[in-house]
């Protein structure tokens, strides 16, 4: 089973997530750019995460047989912060490099007119660069955000089949799914949705324009959760066929629409290798006896 991961925070995991993660079959992720659980104070702080984004990810991930894609953006909830607003002059820089494949997180956190003006401002930013985007819909009052995402999806330069809408449930997959935008749905341990639900609603949807991520970050989730979808589907009768467009096709379909996904074959590891003058093994290898 291989498996392209669309949306993973892997800034916030370990390498050892790489390993479990790449022995379950995940060969591509993207990793969206994000709310890093406490306040920013300043547009710098968004430089230097873009910059690990497009550098030292990359290279840990490649360590592990993994391709790593990105995309930047000014995430919803920190939209609402004024010392994080000017990061809409800093993103054309970054949304210039080969490894960007679409303006993400988008969308709304708390549906605020703050969080409006940066989500017209960065469908615009989308449009302007040729990319697809990633928009992140809110976790309370799902429809009602649904809703208000569409409507300004709608009135922006950007078509909606060239917008993931992120983090359904069976409350708004209907109504996303009828827009023509592609689908995203989040699996979690405990919240969002989970394996059984997953097959659920492929079974009365279908699999056509459907991503299934882990969205696993710094809180509770699990960067296996991709696979656990493809082993449910498989239980529950669905074909090989089916869980790889699911799993893999479709991620690549979405992100391809940026021309700038790449091949997606990692080069295995030929000996010791730095990023920036560090790898990721700390210290000497022990020997025999130590």
């Amino acid at each position: 089973m291989r498996i392209f991961d669309p949306h993973i925070h892997m800034t916030s995991r370990t390498t050892d997530d790489y390993q479990a993660m790449y022995d379950a079959g995940v060969r591509a992720l993207v990793e969206p750019a994000f709310w890093l659980g406490q306040p920013r104070t300043s547009p710098e702080s968004f430089r230097d995460y873009f910059d690990a984004l497009l550098g030292w990810e990359p290279f840990r991930a490649a360590q592990y047989g993994i391709a790593h894609r990105c995309t930047v953006a000014l995430n919803p909830k920190e939209a609402n912060d004024p010392r994080c607003t000017p990061v809409l002059d800093l993103l054309p820089r970054y949304l210039l490099k080969d490894n960007v494949v679409a303006v993400g997180e988008i969308g709304y956190d708390s549906m605020t007119p703050a969080e409006d003006a940066a989500l017209t401002a960065q469908l615009q930013l989308a449009a302007d660069h040729g990319l697809p985007a990633m928009v992140h819909t809110p976790h309370r009052d799902k429809l009602s955000g649904l809703r208000r995402t569409l409507d300004v999806v709608r009135e922006s330069a950007l078509d909606v089949e060239r917008v993931l809408i992120d983090h359904l449930n069976e409350t708004t997959v209907k109504e996303a799914k009828a827009s023509g935008a592609w689908l995203g749905f989040s699996i979690y341990p405990d919240t969002k949705m989970d394996e059984e639900r997953m097959v659920a609603v492929l079974t009365e949807y279908g699999p056509e324009k459907v991503l299934v991520n882990s969205a696993a970050d710094w809180g509770k989730s699990d960067p296996l959760k991709t696979r656990a979808v493809g082993d449910a589907l498989l239980a529950a009768g669905f074909d090989e066929d089916t869980v790889d467009q699911v799993l893999w096709r479709n991620p690549v379909a979405f992100y391809g629409l940026s021309g700038r996904l790449g091949d997606l074959t990692v080069p295995a590891p030929t000996g010791p290798a730095e990023h920036e003058g560090n790898s990721i093994q700390r210290g000497a290898p022990r020997t025999a006896g130590e």
